[in-house]
């Protein structure tokens, strides 16, 4: 049987890097690379830290508006599905290549896999929200992460074809923070020392492309006189720079910003962090994974069970929020459920794949 997966961003890569060591054991895999991250930092360093099997189709559609980034993957994404008519198309998370790619599928009559189905915000001005509930509700295999995202599909009245497999990024990050720790010479490279730094990333529409929004959390940075590690994601760099707001970060004297980093550095930088503050989806559940404390630029987050065991905090873009959790915000206590599975999701998943 053939497999297409269908990745374009960078945690895509991170996803898939353990399952497609698994996939291909039983399946021939077709990788189908839309270009939705283009930045070297964002996309081929990736591939190679992780050992990711090289894209069978570079599509190179790059950035531009929602609505045109979708139609350009959905109309190349086809061309490559008609070319190899493959027997399962394979996607992950919420990104808008994960919605063309499963949209191209099941237009062709295509089964289409969802990884990491049945993660809700519950707040459909999100983007990703809107592309997460639409591949769920055409895809005819269901992983989902967590016991809460089953009960989200079946609430959704989705029952048939749904697996709870845990989550693959607990699979990559167990496989991968061995090397990390070896290979990585960031805190070097910085002038760091461990858990004397936070480290703060900044890259949803939500809160780029408003000026009020960015520059709060901006000036809870700066205001905030903590050393924080900033890299920063090329859409923001782009938006600090159009909203004029570049100057004064790189004046400041407690604001390192730093380029995108591999994802061997970023392990690296999150488990020595005192604290992460993030608008992340995954960067919120590595931190959970690494106990790091969190706090996340959103006022709602998919990873609900990172905030109920108290690892994580919601404080959205509000200056005072953000301040008060920079100083204050420690987890409750001990708790620390493992929710999100125990190493093997990618098994699982290939098992049901295969039919078992």
């Amino acid at each position: 049987m053939r497999v297409a997966t269908v990745v374009g961003a960078r945690p895509q890569f991170i996803k898939m890097a353990p399952v497609s060591r698994e996939l291909r054991k039983h399946f021939e895999e077709i990788v189908i690379h839309t270009g939705q991250h283009y930045d070297y930092e964002m996309n081929r360093i990736f591939f190679e830290q992780l050992n990711i099997p090289e894209p069978d189709y570079y599509l190179g559609v790059g950035s531009g508006s929602h609505g045109y980034q979708t139609g350009e993957m959905l109309k190349k994404i086809e061309e490559v599905l008609v070319r190899e008519e493959p027997d399962i198309v394979l996607v992950y998370g919420d990104t808008n290549s994960t919605l063309a790619g499963a949209l191209a599928a099941v237009k062709l009559h295509i089964k289409v896999a969802h990884v990491e189905a049945g993660l809700r915000s519950f707040d459909k001005r999100m983007p990703e929200e809107v592309n997460r509930v639409l591949t769920d509700h055409v895809s005819d295999y269901l992983f989902a992460p967590t016991e809460t995202a089953v009960k989200n599909l079946h609430n959704e009245g989705i029952d048939d074809g749904v697996y709870l497999t845990g989550d693959v990024m607990y699979d990559a990050l167990l496989h991968n923070i061995r090397i990390a720790r070896k290979e990585s010479r960031i805190l070097t490279e910085l002038g760091l020392k461990p858990k004397e730094y936070l480290l703060a990333t900044v890259h949803r529409a939500e809160n780029t492309e408003g000026r009020e929004r960015l520059e709060r959390i901006i000036g809870a940075f700066i205001e905030s006189g903590e050393l924080i590690v900033f890299p920063v994601h090329p859409r923001t760099r782009k938006y600090l720079g159009a909203y004029g707001l570049i100057d004064e970060v790189e004046k400041a004297r407690n604001v390192l910003m730093i380029p995108p980093v591999g994802y061997l550095d970023m392990l690296v930088l999150e488990e020595n962090a005192r604290k992460i503050l993030t608008d992340s989806g995954g960067v919120q559940k590595e931190a959970y994974f690494l106990k790091v404390p969190c706090i996340t630029l959103r006022e709602r987050t998919e990873w609900a069970e990172t905030v109920e065991d108290g690892w994580n905090l919601l404080v959205g873009a509000e200056r005072e929020k953000i301040l008060r959790a920079i100083r204050e915000f420690e987890p409750r206590g001990e708790t620390y459920t493992y929710r999100f599975g125990d190493g093997k999701t990618s098994e699982r998943i290939v098992k049901a794949l295969l039919g078992g």
